[in-house]
């Protein structure tokens, strides 16, 4: 029986009618408590599942935690995972209001943990640098922002020059590896994704320490992206100073 006050989804009350054949006239109506709580526990019985609502809280928080900080971002991803650990362990899940509002909880909790944890490697001088990129810095509007956020093409020896300067600028932003330390790949994937998304003006509506974290992942990534274009810059680097010698 649900609180008093709430609805009874029509298709679950439909879709109970039909499977023991009620009449349509049927309604979802217990006559007491004690009725309800009886149907109840039959109802666990026959799915083999126990009520222990702190248990499945519990389950369900520790599992999205773990979730929300090695891989998974969206609350709905982090409320599936909930579910199947609670299906696995055989407890009556919880309302889908109650694994919703954990879910937000868990990762805006998690989240600001690894936003704390790049801001302490990040040295001042560092994080002024990465804040200052959505500045505008000329008459085309454009900001260095948008220069990280762009692929600077593929490492052919025409655009040679354009791709080391490019890569020389990444990489004089800051050790990247050192501020992303002990941050999951996936997440480092995500917030360099929420980044790019974004423009100079909007990236500006954000706290200091998620603006700062979301640059150092794009830039992190803008690297990546630079060293792996075939064919490997990092061999064109090392061609160019054989020739130097």
């Amino acid at each position: 029986m649900l609180p008093e006050g709430v609805r009874r989804p029509e298709q679950v009350v439909e879709f109970v009618r039909r499977a023991v054949e009620l009449p349509e006239s049927t309604l979802p109506v217990c006559a007491s408590g004690r009725t309800a709580e009886r149907h109840r526990s039959w109802v666990r019985e026959r799915c083999g599942v126990r009520y222990d609502g702190q248990a499945a809280r519990l389950l369900a928080g520790d599992t999205m935690r773990v979730a929300a900080a090695s891989s998974k971002n969206n609350p709905a991803d982090l409320i599936d995972i909930a579910l199947e650990k609670l299906v696995e362990a055989n407890l009556e899940i919880p309302r889908f209001s109650t694994l919703d509002a954990m879910a937000s909880t868990v990762r805006g909790q998690v989240n600001e943990e690894i936003l704390a944890g790049i801001r302490g490697r990040t040295a001042e001088e560092e994080r002024r640098r990465l804040l200052g990129l959505p500045d505008v810095i000329g008459l085309d509007r454009k900001t260095l922002f948008n220069a990280l956020q762009q692929n600077p093409g593929r490492a052919t020896w025409s655009h040679f020059k354009r791709l080391k300067d490019h890569l020389e600028w990444v990489d004089g932003l800051g050790d990247t590896a050192k501020w992303l330390e002990q941050v999951a790949s996936t997440k480092v994937a995500d917030f360099a994704g929420e980044a790019e998304a974004q423009d100079a003006a909007t990236l500006k509506d954000y706290t200091e320490d998620k603006r700062a974290a979301l640059i150092a992942c794009l830039a992190a990534k803008a690297r990546m992206r630079a060293r792996d274009e075939p064919p490997r810059l990092s061999a064109l680097l090392e061609g160019d100073a054989c020739q130097r010698l």
